[in-house]
């Protein structure tokens, strides 16, 4: 079960770090009544028909996770922006990867709370994944100030000599707080 829109995302960029791809884009924004996230991969992709097995609850490959018998990542996806308002897109091509948004309107009750993201963010960048992860992030306050940063896991992972061991771990949840917490004009 989902309890936040990162615990969403979180689901969602995992398939994408394990759909064999050489890059994951995850990109994170809120403000102005509105949570929205987009994920792109360039790994395995679905044809159509394997993308309606994706997003039917009671259909799992039986491959990445065989002792389950439905899969709800993306059913869950679909239910809650529907609940909230909000919307999604899912756009795959077999050989060239899929891109997944999703977008929520903040300001109605059924609308999760967005959760930890730099918490969210570490986590994505821990997933045991070949693939160079891509975190963008925008914020937008009440006073139209306008947060906004970019984090690549392999410049991370050269930075801190690796995201293995805790001491790394630690070093970067301090450095996405301190990159949620920056203002910057736009």
């Amino acid at each position: 079960m989902h309890f936040t829109l990162a615990d969403m995302v979180t689901d969602i960029a995992q398939n994408a770090c394990e759909a064999n791809a050489e890059l994951v884009e995850v990109e994170v924004s809120d403000g102005g009544g509105e949570f929205r996230f987009l994920i792109r991969d360039n790994g395995k992709g679905m044809t159509d028909d394997e993308l309606n097995r994706a997003i039917d609850p009671f259909v799992t490959d039986g491959v990445k996770h065989p002792k389950r018998k439905v899969g709800l990542g993306l059913p869950f996806l679909i239910q809650t922006a529907a609940q909230s308002e909000g919307g999604w897109d899912i756009k795959s091509e077999k050989g060239k990867g899929t891109t997944v948004t999703a977008w929520f309107d903040t300001n109605n009750m059924d609308t999760p709370p967005a959760g930890d993201i730099p918490g969210m963010f570490r986590t994505i960048l821990m997933f045991n994944s070949q693939a160079d992860i891509v975190l963008r992030r925008r914020r937008k306050s009440e006073d139209g100030t306008v947060n906004e940063y970019e984090a690549r896991k392999s410049e991370l992972a050269e930075a801190l000599g690796g995201l293995e061991d805790t001491e790394s771990l630690v070093l970067l949840g301090k450095y996405l707080h301190s990159l949620e917490d920056e203002d910057t004009e736009e």
